[in-house]
């Protein structure tokens, strides 16, 4: 099912458990090998129950991490509490509790770096924004320092478009640019751990200051810092 791209593998479980799934007309059941010539069916009930399923935004702040709490440092959804939810949310959705429930980050912001945070119950946007073959863009803007020259060179700001190698991997192609003297706009469609940060350190720069205020269609906006909001019914991020 997750192959077929139907759900992630959590979702496909509770389908099953829940029989919302046959398999050659009959309910299928945990474990089940099928071939490619089985035909599988997924209630609608499923579905349904799926696109109910909330997505997140959130400001992230300096100071958490984005998932398990670790090293003594609160996890971002702590701050998914009803008087942080931005009052100019337009998604017409409020708090519940139940939408706490299996929320998980779909990527990861550093702990020392800021802006938009996606926490979602659906596999669906999992996927999408952090599965292998994800190809959503992310937009960063990152205050840098050099000091290896009044400047850096037209050569590195052409590396760190395409180049680098980290971890043994060739980083894909991306768009990094000056927006001012001190600070660079990066546009990735990958992110390995710490990756912008381990980029300006392989052409001598410091990175000072991190926020990331878009992924794919979907901006940070005027969302303040600590604040969330719903994904609304409209928006998408690719």
């Amino acid at each position: 099912m997750t192959a077929l791209g139907l759900a992630s593998r959590r979702e496909a479980d509770e389908w099953i458990e829940a029989g919302w799934v046959r398999v050659n007309g009959r309910l299928a059941v945990l474990g089940q090998r099928v071939r490619p010539e089985d035909k599988i069916v997924v209630d609608p009930a499923a579905h349904r129950e799926q696109a109910q399923r909330v997505t997140i935004l959130l400001n992230k702040p300096v100071g958490y991490v984005s998932g398990q709490a670790e090293d003594g440092y609160e996890p971002a959804s702590v701050l998914l509490r009803p008087e942080n939810q931005w009052k100019e949310d337009q998604s017409g959705l409020r708090w519940h509790p139940g939408h706490m429930r299996s929320l998980a980050p779909a990527g990861r912001l550093d702990i020392d770096s800021v802006g938009l945070l996606v926490l979602t119950q659906d596999g669906r946007v999992a996927r999408q924004l952090i599965g292998e073959d994800s190809n959503v863009e992310k937009e960063y803007l990152v205050r840098v320092e050099y000091h290896h020259g009044p400047r850096l060179p037209d050569s590195d700001l052409a590396l760190l478009n395409h180049g680098l190698t980290l971890d043994d991997h060739v980083l894909r192609p991306c768009k990094v640019s000056w927006q001012n003297e001190d600070q660079l706009r990066f546009v990735l469609r990958e992110g390995r751990k710490r990756q912008i940060r381990r980029m300006c350190e392989a052409v001598g720069l410091k990175v000072v200051g991190l926020k990331r205020v878009r992924i794919g269609s979907v901006s940070l906006g005027h969302l303040p810092p600590g604040q969330w909001r719903y994904l609304r019914r409209d928006e998408f991020f690719a």
